[in-house]
């Protein structure tokens, strides 16, 4: 069986669980996987060892391959498992693939910090309301797990003491309040986040009270992306799951429904509905709209576009900088092409500080709900548009192909910049090696780069 090393509180292993529910309960894995709860002892002497990585979530295939990164983790199970897709073919959908890709882009890389700012602020000291007790008893149940109740929340409550300083979360910040800094979340652009979150609630929200999923009736990568920061931070977290219950409770629908689980009243993708016949006998239907699948002739519904607005009006601008900025470093003398690079999104990576804080030069300015601050570059955020670019070049290789995609950007306001997406990744482009990340070397890079021009030619 494949083996799913993960935790319940995990933003990415929400995302790839509900994932391999749907590949199996649909008959699209084989052998099915086994949820397997990444304790310490697994961490420190499993994982690490295999992956080099101890953060969760990490998947051991049955031929022995370990993969870190829930991106990576869906990209090979879909090419083992093909059958039912979760990601459409960019050469037979151009404009659902893409739409698909931005969703997860949106997903793991700007929902982030909005979401883990919302179960750190309500646990720090004083707060009210709070959910501190809720959050010391789930990261006690990862790291004394089989220990009694009591004892789970004294661990979790010492882990926020040592590992994140909770105590002094605005003065001398460690661990996750270090990266949310880092990040760019201070108590100026805090309103600025949660208003941000609360338009992508509010546009999801409207969104599924027409479909069930992100592209009609059945999930894709983008709803799986989504599922990320909604049910591990939002929904299961006290405080904001009380408030995405109380205001958004058609999204929480949809929350259920993708997870798979506890699922009946949300009609999740392998449920019927029943009637009765005219001889009271069960006559059973797909439970969910758009014919159970998605929409025909790779259409994006009309009331997906305010969500990918979202990308373009506030992500997309700090991706811009980013690849300037990183370009800039990978050609100073501070950095040899084809070196290390720093690693993902939650905080600076150890040694390379200097860089990532401050004004160091892995870092830019960006704008917030028009509260101008500073924040990081992350790295990994270059990769995951290569993985995006991709697609498009799949997408754009016929001119069908090309019109459809321009088509659809079109009617997003600033979004036909994504097709100028290669020469800007030309001078940036990042390579992962396990879970390492490293610039591409000189030579690839000038090739990269030629191949842009020649783009641009025809």
């Amino acid at each position: 069986m494949y083996r799913l090393f993960s935790w319940e509180l995990s933003y990415f292993s929400g995302k790839v669980r509900a994932y391999l529910r749907y590949k199996q309960r649909m008959g699209g894995l084989e052998p099915g996987f086994e949820d397997i709860l990444a304790t310490p002892e697994l961490l420190d002497g499993l994982l690490t060892q295999r992956s080099g990585s101890p953060a969760v979530p990490q998947l051991l295939a049955p031929d022995g391959t370990w993969i870190q990164d829930s991106s990576e983790i869906i990209d090979f199970v879909e090419a083992q498992h093909p059958a039912p897709l979760v990601s459409p073919n960019p050469a037979t959908h151009p404009r659902q693939a893409v739409a698909s890709y931005l969703l997860e882009l949106l997903a793991d890389e700007w929902t982030v910090v909005p979401a883990f700012w919302q179960r750190w602020f309500f646990s720090e000291d004083g707060r009210s309301p709070s959910h501190r007790g809720f959050n010391e008893q789930q990261w006690g149940s990862v790291f004394a797990a089989g220990a009694p109740g009591n004892e789970r929340r004294a661990a979790g409550a010492m882990i926020f003491d040592q590992m994140f300083n909770i105590s002094e979360s605005r003065t001398n910040p460690r661990g996750v309040y270090l990266g949310l800094r880092a990040m760019g979340v201070s108590e100026e652009t805090e309103p600025a986040w949660q208003a941000s979150q609360h338009r992508l609630l509010e546009r999801l929200d409207a969104h599924f009270s027409a479909h069930d999923y992100v592209l009609g009736g059945r999930p894709s990568l983008g709803d799986f992306g989504l599922l990320g920061p909604l049910y591990a931070h939002l929904y299961r977290d006290a405080v904001p799951g009380f408030v995405l219950r109380t205001h958004f409770p058609i999204l929480c629908e949809w929350i259920e429904r993708t997870n798979g689980e506890g699922c009946v009243t949300s009609r999740t993708y392998d449920q019927k509905l029943y009637s009765l016949d005219d001889a009271g006998e069960l006559v059973g239907r797909p439970a969910n709209g758009d014919g159970a699948d998605w929409l025909p002739d790779d259409a994006i519904p009309g009331t997906l576009l305010p969500v990918l607005s979202l990308f373009f009006e506030e992500m997309w601008p700090v991706l811009k900088d980013s690849m300037r900025t990183l370009t800039a470093f990978c050609d100073s003398d501070a950095h040899v092409r084809g070196e290390e690079l720093p690693g993902k999104t939650f905080s600076p990576t150890p040694g390379f500080e200097q860089h990532q804080m401050g004004d160091g030069a892995l870092t830019h300015a960006f704008t917030i709900g028009g509260i101008e601050a500073r924040r990081m570059v992350v790295p990994y955020q270059m990769w995951m548009l290569g993985r995006l670019q991709a697609v498009i070049d799949v997408a754009t290789k016929t001119s069908d192909g090309r019109a459809a995609l321009s088509e659809l950007l079109g009617r997003i306001d600033g979004a036909s910049e994504l097709l100028t997406l290669g020469d800007r990744l030309a001078g940036c482009r990042v390579e992962k090696r396990r879970s390492l990340l490293y610039s591409e070397p000189a030579a690839s890079c000038a090739a990269s780069a030629s191949f842009s021009a020649a783009r641009r030619a025809l």
